[in-house]
């Protein structure tokens, strides 16, 4: 078969603009949901957590770069959306036709928190699998430019060796020695609704949200369906556990 445009550029790159992924008649019920889960109306119990708490918070910031997992266990309603449909489509085009949805989270920069996300490589927060495929659809309900917070990906970094990771300075997440100086580092500018692809091995960090306005991200990931299975049976869930079952249920009713 054939692959395409957009299948080579990710398998050479380690990323590739995948284009529109929520038309434009959707976005506000993406939205709506999203600043529910922000605002606390939705629970999200111990999933949320801040990616920049190694920062000093600004007055009125409540994290400095807000991370919420499982967004579609929380509210199921959102897997009657098209995303995860339209999502899982492009990944199985871009890893294989056993592509599955692995997990799915929300990454939020609030406006003026000014907070970059550190340099990373996805797979240094996994278990080791024997097969490495895994993608990271990146989806902007904003549009995302280099001064609220687009990503940045550097070119081939895939193909090498995961680079060594260190606990950032409070010790609850990770990061790598990379910069915007490294050869090969570009942005990716998008426009709300449009997607990019990563891969797991890619490294890739974003700058902190100088501006005015919100920058909502809803980031979906999938693997070989084997793999998530493997994942499962050495207990590696991404978070989806009886917390998170049990505040879903608690919270169907004023879903």
């Amino acid at each position: 078969m054939e692959i395409s445009d957009t299948a080579r550029r990710f398998a050479d790159e380690g990323f590739a603009a995948v284009g529109e992924v929520i038309p434009p008649v959707d976005l506000e019920a993406y939205r709506e949901i999203y600043d529910r889960l922000l605002s606390g109306e939705i629970e999200s119990g111990d999933k949320r957590s801040d990616l920049g708490s190694h920062i000093p918070r600004k007055e009125g910031v409540r994290e400095n770069i807000t991370q919420i997992m499982w967004p579609s266990a929380l509210h199921p309603p959102l897997l009657d959306l098209p995303l995860h449909q339209k999502a899982l489509s492009v990944a199985r085009e871009l890893i294989g036709a056993d592509a599955e949805l692995d997990f799915d989270m929300m990454i939020h920069k609030a406006p003026f928190a000014d907070t970059a996300t550190p340099w990373h490589q996805d797979a240094a927060y996994w278990v080791d699998m024997p097969d490495h495929r895994a993608v990271s659809i990146w989806v902007a309900l904003d549009d995302a430019d280099v001064d609220n917070g687009c990503m940045w990906y550097v070119q081939g970094s895939h193909q090498q060796p995961l680079r060594p990771h260190r606990p950032t300075s409070d010790g609850k997440n990770i990061e790598c020695d990379c910069s915007e100086d490294e050869p090969g580092a570009t942005p990716v500018p998008l426009r709300a609704g449009e997607a990019v692809a990563h891969s797991g091995f890619t490294l890739h960090s974003s700058r902190g949200n100088t501006t005015g306005g919100t920058r909502r991200a809803y980031i979906l990931n999938f693997r070989p369906a084997a793999m998530i299975q493997l994942e499962r049976e050495r207990g590696a869930d991404h978070g989806l556990n009886e917390n998170v079952r049990q505040v879903r249920n608690s919270g169907a009713a004023e879903s």
